[in-house]
């Protein structure tokens, strides 16, 4: 049994990691600020953990062998992680994204939170001063796109494909687009899991096998839905849907595979990911936009 900590773990994968945790016999530990409360048999601590000082006294005499941080998105929330977690936690993994290797996000907002997990991945797997090790084992999972779980999704992306295949309406895809990475939403909480367990150090992609570009998804889509895909192929520089790219942007999960994590292929969980998704819709909804 170990003693770990999930700050955040409130929803979407995030719930499954704490229950499958509690399921394995380990003593959790929820830190989130005081909004949710965990399931029965974890302990809560509330606290905002960009506050230091509330942090450090909310963590009151606690150590962990392990800290899963679901919910760091900046350098700054980094650096008072790796402040008060020193000495508290004999490792610490980071939820942290594929955005992180995007050669070129879309919007303003998704830059900036590219280079916020970037800096944040920095801060805390930089050495101490002096050359001296870090103050903990650190590891950073650079996520795939998740998927499923029906309403569980809050992005809505796989509910764009199912809205908008249901009811004719076109969907804005590149003309040559490239294949991306998809990772289910129950096999990432295993994955984080497993990494909370394991000594390796570093960033590791994780990502079922098997890429897929949008044109493969919309395929998936209409198999489900009963209806085919009508695509609208946009010019260079216009905005197209979700997974659309124009640039090679994939995971290579042989790291994680290698050290023994055994991923899942898409093609085998991906029907039923757009089946809850459709599940999810409304009974009648409104014309999409575009």
């Amino acid at each position: 049994m170990k003693r770990i900590l999930v700050i955040g773990g409130s929803r979407y994968f995030g719930k499954h990691l704490v229950h499958g945790l509690l399921e394995a016999g380990h003593q959790v530990f929820v830190l989130n600020r005081g909004s949710t409360a965990p399931p029965p048999g974890a302990l809560h601590l509330v606290a905002d953990r960009d506050d230091a000082p509330g942090l450090a006294a909310a963590l009151g005499p606690h150590t962990f062998d392990a800290v899963v941080d679901q919910v760091c998105y900046t350098p700054r929330q980094a650096a008072v992680a790796r402040r008060v977690f020193a000495g508290r936690t004999a490792r610490y993994v980071m939820t942290s994204t594929m955005e992180v290797y995007d050669p070129a996000p879309p919007t303003a907002e998704a830059r900036a939170y590219a280079d916020g997990k970037r800096r944040a991945e920095a801060v805390l797997a930089r050495p101490a001063p002096g050359g001296t090790a870090a103050p903990f084992a650190f590891a950073a999972v650079r996520t795939a796109h998740v998927l499923g779980g029906g309403r569980e999704e809050f992005t809505g992306r796989l509910a764009h494909y199912v809205e908008r295949i249901g009811a004719g309406e076109p969907v804005a895809v590149h003309g040559a687009p490239y294949a991306t990475s998809f990772v289910h939403h129950r096999e990432i909480a295993r994955f984080l899991h497993w990494a909370a367990e394991q000594e390796f150090t570093g960033a590791v992609d994780a990502a079922s096998h098997g890429s897929l570009d949008v044109l493969g998804l919309c395929d998936a889509v209409a198999a489900r839905v009963g209806r085919s895909a009508r695509l609208r192929v946009v010019a260079p520089g216009e905005p197209a849907s979700p997974f659309s790219y124009d640039r090679a942007y994939a995971l290579d999960n042989s790291r994680a595979a290698g050290l023994g994590f055994p991923f899942e292929r898409v093609a085998d969980w991906l029907p039923q990911a757009v089946a809850e998704a459709q599940a999810a819709m409304p009974s009648s909804s409104s014309t999409p936009s575009a």
